[in-house]
This record gives C-alpha cells, structure tokens and sequence, in this order.
C-alpha cells in the first residue's frame, strides 16, 4: 500500500511539473534571434537558415544607407543610416529572397523551415 501511495504521489508530481511548464510556455520560449550584417555592399551571411519564429535583425555597418526589401514586397525597412537596424520575425515556412532596394545588387535569402 506504502508503495502505491508512493507511486501516485510521484505521478502527481510529475503532473504537476508539467502542468506549470505548459503554462508558463508563451509560444516565444523556443524563439531564436540572429542577425545579418549589412558590410562592403553585401548582407553577411547571404543565405540563412532559420526555423520558424526567429527574429531577423539586419545592421548596416556600411558607411552609406541601404534599404531591406523582401523581392515580393512583404516587408521593407526605412533607410538604414549606419548603425540602424530593421527586424523581422518569420513565422511561415518557405524561401524569402530579399535585396537592397538602393544597391539592387546587393542580394540575400532567407529560409525558414517548419
């Protein structure tokens, strides 16, 4: 009996563990942020990788400004002075190729998989 007692006060607690894990997990918990940086006319890294709900933080370390355009137009940043920073958080799986709109040389691609 001692042990069956035992045995659903640890069931209990394990419940319990897990009850307030559940709740205190805000959807953001697994959210990753990286960034690419904006150097020499190119965004560093090129192609990224990403799972789905990470930030994106673009800083233009460049001397002059440039613009972060998403080639469908689902996002654009203001021009970004040196120092600035635009961010993105990418919630749907798939390939999203981006260019500055000033210097439309300058290309990049993100992907974010489920």
């Amino acid at each position: 009996m001692e042990t069956n007692v035992r045995s659903l006060r640890m069931d209990w607690l394990r419940a319990t563990l897990i009850a307030a894990a559940l709740l205190a997990y805000d959807g953001r918990a697994n959210a990753a942020e990286t960034t690419v940086n904006i150097e020499n006319f190119t965004f560093e890294p090129q192609v990224l990788t990403v799972p789905v709900g990470t930030k994106v933080v673009w800083v233009n370390n460049d001397d002059i400004p440039h613009v972060v355009a998403e080639k469908d137009r689902k996002f654009r940043s203001q021009a970004l002075d040196t120092g600035d920073s635009f961010t993105q958080t990418f919630t749907v799986p798939g390939t999203i190729e981006y260019y500055c709109s000033i210097h439309p040389m300058m290309t990049g691609k993100i992907i974010v998989a489920p």
